[in-house]
């Protein structure tokens, strides 16, 4: 049966290049032109890799090789250089390798045996036991390595990837190393392929439904085999509503796909606001009956179309896309994101009011389309390549098998801001991609992701749909000349903000105005694009730019993109409540700037409210300065001549007070407070976030405070990182940060024991605090 072996830990690390001479004899240029190739420099299985060692019996060498765990990413530790290029994050980047001995048991010697590489940054070689067994070209897809001719049984394996980072593959922050999972699968020679369940739940009747299923069945022996498929569908407490089962031959060394068809009545249907799922739990067996493969598949049954004239609807309901874009790093820890961590991060979206996702711009792990699922959301999965060889095919297929089950995932995406959506060139590219995604799934409109003269485009008449980055002023055109055809947008916003910078921007210092604004006619503001894309009922709504600051595409001394509605620390902006003000319905009210504006007394300040509420009214100590009706997704603004105190505004629906908010004018700062931000588990995996904050002396937070703090832990975890400011470089691995907008944010690696987790602060002249989580399994 089949075995998913996480195999994260015990890998060495080497930083750079090694240099492996060329032989001068015949004999080692002789011996490596054979299957086994590596028989020198770090690919070799007997390449000297330890750390460190006291032995005497062998030639001893200092490479630099370390232990590390994966998800691991190796360019994130370093400090940032102004010389280095602005949009990958202003790092350097280098190359590197990775080896890591397992043995395996000898009753896996008739086994099928792979190693499935979640995503590797950027391209990558893996070698096993010095044999070339896959090159990979795509810091973003995930890919399988078959070793099961190449493994050893009776003595140890060595496997050795080598990382390079020489070729960048966007405008951002790029990462290096083996970041994501990486998955060591058994399974019988007869198994169910990679992904090999497709379910399609088809809607027959108001109460009937179908799921028609295409099972991909690999035979890895020398002779054909009859193979038995059987679909169990399982609700959420695990009972079995339906199944189906089919049977096919599959050749020898070959694999055949095997089609049933199971009928259900009366479903749970996945919503956005009840994303409800099911279990597929599908058994392979052979000729002789005894069971071979099992795999666990989640699907949900919903439907929905898309109206040129109306919008999206989703299981008959108009529903308006409130989407956003994001890359995938975290300023923390880079490239490499934990698991819970990316949940923590698809929670803050909803929060937000957000009910849509862009993969922006390559497949996202498999983590947060997880999520996505999980949490009910509306997303447009995006390969990375616009690009038809071979290679740009295998990259796409990727991304369609591993996610055309996912009931979260509603448009494919062909690509992103492609000078070839204007050519013909572009033309035949995107619709032999067309061609590749329809072969895999039939259920599922086709968009692309265009800014260059969308109206131009010359990719517009394959599309199901059309996204449109920006260009508000072109929507109106390519409705009327596109009338059949539904669009929506893509991209849109960019609005850049600093987290409590209320000043105007300051490009010598790297902080934007924390307000709301137009840049340009081309990024225009969140209340102007929203506003624009809600007054026109073909737009089925759009996806921000974006969710989650990111590193790179920046100015020096900041370090990342202001774009985000949330900070690159995970710290909720201004931004995060004006969108709640556009996209949620429970009353909300939310003040800025804060009120620790000491001498600026007698100046006039902006004061402004994001709001859904009708009205606002806005006192300055207990006196009212004026009450205002609210336009949809607009927001209240009032000039205030500073004097300390309380500033408070409260939101009224129909006449009644509905939401209030306050700042207050606080006094110096006194002592720290720590506060968990998520959820975290004892598996060595998972990091455990919390903000640390100034308090008064009336226990208020200090909105501005900037103190210098150290932070420790106990043993059941580590600090491994922490970060206040965009235009700090002092690399997060450090564990002492100068505080700025009053947050740090505090990253600590959760340890293996059940138990308290204890985190300590320290400054010298706040004193210490200190906080304690649980940690279970």
């Amino acid at each position: 049966m089949r075995e998913k072996i996480r195999l994260n830990d015990g890998w060495l690390f080497h930083k750079g290049d090694i240099n492996t001479p060329r032989p001068t004899d015949k004999g080692p240029v002789y011996m490596q032109s054979k299957t086994e190739r590596k028989l020198c420099g770090p690919a070799a299985r007997h390449y000297f890799d330890s750390p460190d060692t006291y032995r005497t019996d062998i030639e001893i060498r200092s490479c630099g090789w370390r232990s590390v765990t994966l998800p691991h990413d190796y360019i994130i530790d370093q400090t940032p250089s102004k010389d280095e290029n602005n949009t990958t994050g202003y790092f350097h980047y280098c190359n590197a390798w990775y080896r890591k001995h397992f043995k395996l048991n000898p009753e896996d010697k008739n086994r099928r045996l792979t190693l499935l590489f979640e995503g590797v940054a950027t391209h990558a070689v893996i070698y096993l036991n010095g044999c070339l067994l896959k090159r990979n070209f795509c810091a973003y897809t995930t890919f399988e390595v078959d070793i099961t001719d190449y493994a050893c049984f009776d003595r140890e394996n060595v496997l050795a990837v080598y990382v390079s980072t020489d070729e960048f593959e966007g405008w951002w922050y790029q990462g290096g190393g083996i970041y994501r999972n990486v998955w060591l699968i058994k399974t019988d020679l007869v198994a169910i392929d990679l992904w090999g369940v497709y379910a399609v739940p088809r809607k027959l009747s108001e109460t009937a439904w179908a799921v028609d299923f295409e099972t991909t069945v690999l035979n890895g022996t020398g002779h054909d085999v009859k193979a038995s498929v059987l679909s169990e569908i399982c609700d959420g407490t695990g009972k079995t509503v339906a199944s189906a089962a089919g049977e096919g031959l599959i050749p020898a060394f070959g694999k055949a796909v095997v089609r049933y068809t199971a009928k259900v009545s009366s479903p749970r249907i996945w919503d956005i606001d009840d994303p409800y799922l099911y279990t597929v739990r599908t058994a392979l067996s052979s000729e002789n009956g005894a069971q071979s493969d099992e795999e666990e598949t989640r699907i949900g049954f919903r439907t929905f179309h898309c109206d040129p004239d109306k919008g999206f609807f989703l299981n008959g309901r108009h529903v308006v896309i409130k989407g956003v874009c994001a890359h995938q790093d975290f300023g923390l820890t880079g490239l490499a994101v934990p698991e819970n961590i990316i949940r923590y991060k698809v929670q803050l979206l909803k929060e937000m009011g957000a009910n849509g996702f862009r993969t922006t711009h390559y497949p996202h792990p498999e983590a947060a389309m997880d999520a996505f699922d999980e949490q009910g959301f509306l997303v447009m999965d995006e390969t990375r390549w616009f690009d038809s060889s071979d290679e740009g095919k295998r990259q796409l297929e990727m991304l369609i098998r591993r996610d055309r089950n996912r009931p979260s995932v509603v448009f494919w995406s062909t690509g992103n801001e492609e000078p070839g959506h204007i050519t013909e060139t572009g033309r035949r590219i995107n619709r032999t991609m067309i061609s590749v995604i329809r072969k895999l799934d039939r259920t599922r409109p086709i968009t692309c992701a265009i800014s260059v003269q969308p109206d131009q485009a010359t990719i517009l008449s394959d599309l199901d749909l059309i996204g449109i980055n920006y260009n508000l002023d072109l929507f109106d055109k390519i409705h009327a000349e596109h009338p059949h055809k539904a669009i929506f947008s893509s991209e849109c916003c960019a609005a850049s903000t600093t987290r409590g910078w209320y000043f105007p921007d300051s490009p010598e210092r790297g902080y934007l105005s924390a307000y709301d604004q137009d840049s340009s006619t081309w990024f225009r503001g969140r209340e102007a694009t929203w506003k624009f894309l809600s007054s026109r009922k073909y737009v089925m709504g759009g996806f921000q730019w974006d969710a989650f600051e990111h590193r790179g595409e920046t100015h020096w001394p900041r370090l990342c993109s202001q774009s985000g509605a949330i900070d690159l620390y995970l710290q909720k902006k201004d931004a995060f409540y004006q969108n709640q003000s556009h996209w949620t319905d429970q009353p909300m009210i939310h003040i800025l700037p804060h009120w620790n504006q000491r001498g600026l007394e007698g100046r006039k300040i902006h004061v402004w409210a994001y709001t859904n509420c009708c009205e606002a009214e806005l006192f300055l100590n207990g006196e009212s300065l004026g009450r205002q009706t609210i336009d949809q997704y607009g927001h209240g603004e009032w000039t205030v001549t500073y004097r300390p105190g309380t500033l408070k505004c409260v939101g009224y629906r129909k006449g009644a007070r509905a939401a209030t908010d306050t700042v207050e004018t606080t006094g110096e700062p006194q002592s720290l407070r720590l506060t968990p931000m998520n959820k975290a588990e004892a598996n060595g995996r998972d990091i455990a976030l919390f903000t640390c904050e100034c308090l008064d002396m009336k226990g208020r937070a200090v909105p501005d405070a900037e103190a210098y703090v150290r932070f420790s832990c106990n043993k059941n975890g580590r600090v491994i990182a922490t970060g206040s400011d965009v235009c700090d470089p002092v690399p997060p691995s450090c564990p002492e940060r100068r505080m700025r907008a009053g947050k740090i944010t505090v990253a600590v690696r959760a340890g293996n024991e059940k138990g308290p987790l204890t985190l300590y602060a320290e400054s010298d002249r706040l004193g210490k605090a200190a906080v304690t989580i649980n940690l279970s399994r």
